[in-house]
């Protein structure tokens, strides 16, 4: 089977993210995985006209990012109880390119929840935009304790919790871009 394609995507742009830490570790992590390949996708970088809405602002290489994908990483601060408003935005540029593709989402937060909250908000309209959640997810709680100012990870046993996330999205996408490519839908 040809290598899955995985884009890692971060999906808040306010400045001083300790989400981003979070998204390079998991993109990095994704790397290492043999059989796929990744890219790591900054929202602040996605050209969105905030004018209009749904797939008239379609950005042309962020849809093609989208359709090549095997399935999607999230990586997605809590602010309020709440996912991010330009990342909602980012994804509502987009619809059949989504569609029987897996995601995995993780969460990122100062406080002790580690994003759980992100998480639950992100699945009605993961549902809704035809992905495939997976059950695993990772949740970087106390993001500023886990790591150091430059980004290096404190705490390992994030390895071991983004290994089983991992295996989860990789099998999961592997079982959909099988069913898109050879089963017809009803």
């Amino acid at each position: 089977m040809a290598s899955l394609f995985i884009p890692v995507i971060l999906g808040t742009a306010r400045k001083g993210r300790r989400s981003e830490h979070a998204a390079r570790f998991v993109f990095e992590e994704t790397r290492k995985r043999g059989g796929v390949e990744t890219e790591f996708v900054d929202i602040c970088n996605i050209p969105m006209r905030l004018d209009d809405a749904g797939e008239q602002m379609k950005d042309p290489a962020f849809s093609e990012l989208v359709r090549r994908a095997d399935g999607l990483i999230l990586v997605v601060p809590e602010y309020n109880h709440g996912y991010p408003g330009l990342l909602k935005h980012a994804l509502d540029m987009n619809l059949e390119e989504y569609i029987h593709k897996a995601v995995g989402i993780c969460g990122v937060s100062a406080g002790p929840f580690g994003g759980a909250r992100v998480i639950e908000a992100l699945l009605p309209v993961m549902r809704e935009l035809g992905l495939v959640t997976i059950f695993n997810d990772v949740n970087f709680g106390h993001a500023a304790k886990i790591f150091g100012e430059a980004g290096k990870l404190l705490d390992e046993s994030f390895v071991g919790r983004t290994a089983k996330f991992l295996d989860e999205l990789i099998w999961m996408s592997r079982v959909l871009r099988y069913g898109r490519e050879n089963i017809a839908p009803a």
